[in-house]
C-alpha cells in the first residue's frame, strides 16, 4: 500500500482529504469495516461515515454522500446489487428464467433477487397487471434510497405532524396516538405511524419533526431516551463470584429431596424496612427472618444464618436467591452454615417460583407501603405458623407442617 497516514493530526478545516477518502473507499471495497478503514487512513470514524452516507446539520443543510470513482465499480462482490447485476437480472427475466436460476448465476440469495424485482420494478404504462423491470431505473431508485439519514415520515407530512402534536399537547402517549390514527384514517396509509417513530421524532437531535418541548408531555417527562443496560455488559454484582442456578444440583430442581430453600425480601415503605422470607422447595414450609437492624448486607447475612442454623442438618442443603444487594455477604453465610447459595439470572423471578408465590400470600399480613420494622419476632413466627398450617393444593391438600413432619420421620428411620 503506497498510502501514508498524514503526520499532522490537527483538524484540516475546509481542506478536502482526497487521498484519505480514496484510500478509505478502496479499503471498504476490500471488506474492511468503517472503524478499521478509518483507523488505517487516519480519520475519525464519524468523518468516514459522512463520506459514505452524507451529513445532515442542525441548521438544515444537507451534504450528500461523496461519490468516489473507485467506489463506482467494486473489485469484489458487494453487499448491495450493482448495476451490471441489475442488467443481468433484466436480461434473464426477458428470457423467462426463474428467480432461483438468476440467483445462482449471480451468487445471491433468491430472496435478494425477488425483493429487488418487487421493490425496484414498475407497472408498465400504468397497468398494474403488466410489470416491467428496468435495470437503470432500478439502480437510480436504489441509490436514491441509500443515503442516510432519511427524512422522517412525520417531518414530511404536515397533516400527520399537526395531528401528532395536537394529541401530545393533550398528554396522549405515542402508542395511543398510533392506534387512534388507524381508527381515524383506516384507508389513508399516509396517516399511519408507529409509536416508535413518534419517540424518534421527539428524541433524535436535529430532525426537527416535532417541537422539543413536547417531550415534557410524555409521562416520563424525559427530554432524551434513557439507555437500557445490556445483560452482557453488566458489572459484577458482588466481590465474591456467584454460583448461578444452572449449577444447582438436580435433586433441588425436581424437589425430590428436602432441604433446598428459596429466599427473598419483602420490603416496606421507602425500602427502609424489610422481612426475609424462606420457602423450602419440597414441602413449601415457610420461615421468616426478623431484620430489626435493617437489610443492609453486613446485617442481613448474620440474621439469615441465625434463622437457618435453627434447622436440622438434613434441611440445610442449599439456598437459591436473586441478585439483590442484601446477599453481598453470601460467602460468609455459606461458610457459617455450610449451605451453598445459588443465584437466579437477572429479571427471572420464575426461577424462584415457590418463593414468589409465598411472598404474595404474605402480603395479606404485611401490606405494601407499610413499615415492616413494627413487627416483632414473635409476630413473624405466628404468621409463619399460620401459613404453614394451611392445606396446600400442590401438596395434595396436606399442610406444609404435615409434609415436613412426614419427611423428617422418614429420614430419621
Amino acid at each position: 500500500m503506497n498510502f501514508e497516514v498524514r503526520k499532522d493530526r490537527r483538524p484540516q478545516g475546509p481542506r478536502r482529504l482526497g487521498a484519505e477518502r480514496e484510500e478509505y473507499f478502496r479499503l471498504v471495497q476490500q471488506g474492511y469495516g468503517n472503524k478499521e478503514a478509518s483507523r488505517l487512513v487516519g480519520v475519525h470514524p464519524r468523518t468516514a461515515r459522512g463520506w459514505r452516507n452524507g451529513r445532515r446539520y442542525n441548521s438544515g443543510k444537507v451534504e450528500p454522500p461523496v461519490r468516489s470513482e473507485r467506489a463506482a465499480v467494486p473489485a469484489t462482490p458487494s453487499r448491495y446489487l450493482r448495476e451490471d447485476e441489475r442488467i443481468h437480472i433484466a436480461d434473464r427475466l426477458r428470457e423467462k428464467a426463474s428467480i432461483r436460476a438468476i440467483a445462482a448465476e449471480l451468487g445471491r440469495s433468491p430472496s435478494t433477487i425477488s425483493r429487488e424485482i418487487r421493490r425496484n420494478g414498475m407497472p408498465l404504462r400504468r397497468d398494474d397487471y403488466r410489470w416491467a423491470y428496468r435495470p437503470h431505473a432500478a439502480q437510480a431508485r436504489a441509490e436514491a434510497r441509500r443515503p442516510r439519514p432519511k427524512p422522517g415520515k412525520i417531518g414530511t407530512c404536515p397533516r400527520l405532524r399537526d395531528y401528532v402534536q395536537e394529541r401530545l399537547e393533550r398528554r396522549w402517549s405515542p402508542e395511543q396516538i398510533a392506534h387512534q390514527l388507524r381508527r381515524d384514517f383506516p384507508d389513508d396509509p399516509e396517516m399511519r405511524v408507529t409509536h416508535e417513530t413518534i419517540y424518534q421524532a421527539l428524541y433524535v437531535q436535529g430532525r426537527g419533526e416535532l417541537r422539543r418541548e413536547l417531550a415534557r408531555s410524555l409521562r416520563t417527562g424525559r427530554a432524551r431516551r434513557k439507555p437500557h443496560r445490556q445483560s452482557n455488559k453488566r458489572q459484577p454484582r458482588y466481590t465474591t463470584p456467584m454460583v448461578m442456578i444452572s449449577d444447582r444440583p438436580a435433586e433441588a430442581d425436581d424437589r425430590a429431596v428436602p432441604g433446598h430453600w428459596e429466599g427473598d425480601l419483602i420490603v416496606g415503605t421507602g425500602n427502609r424496612s424489610a422481612i426475609g422470607t424462606l420457602v423450602e422447595r419440597t414441602t413449601r414450609f415457610t420461615m421468616l427472618v426478623h431484620l430489626p437492624h435493617g437489610h443492609r448486607a453486613e446485617h442481613f447475612h448474620e440474621a439469615l444464618a441465625g434463622t437457618v442454623m435453627a434447622l436440622p442438618p438434613q434441611l440445610r442443603r442449599s439456598m437459591t436467591w436473586d441478585q439483590g444487594n442484601e446477599m453481598a455477604g453470601h460467602a460468609a453465610f455459606s461458610l457459617a452454615t455450610r449451605m451453598p447459595v445459588y443465584f437466579c439470572n437477572p429479571a427471572s423471578p420464575w426461577q424462584r417460583g415457590s418463593n414468589e408465590n409465598t411472598n404474595g400470600l404474605l402480603r395479606q399480613y404485611f401490606p405494601k407501603g407499610t413499615d415492616l420494622a413494627a413487627h416483632t419476632r414473635s409476630h413473624l413466627d405466628a404468621v409463619a405458623a399460620e401459613l404453614n398450617s394451611r392445606p396446600r393444593k400442590t401438596l395434595g391438600w396436606e399442610t406444609p407442617t404435615e409434609r415436613l413432619s412426614k419427611l423428617l420421620a422418614t429420614t430419621s428411620q
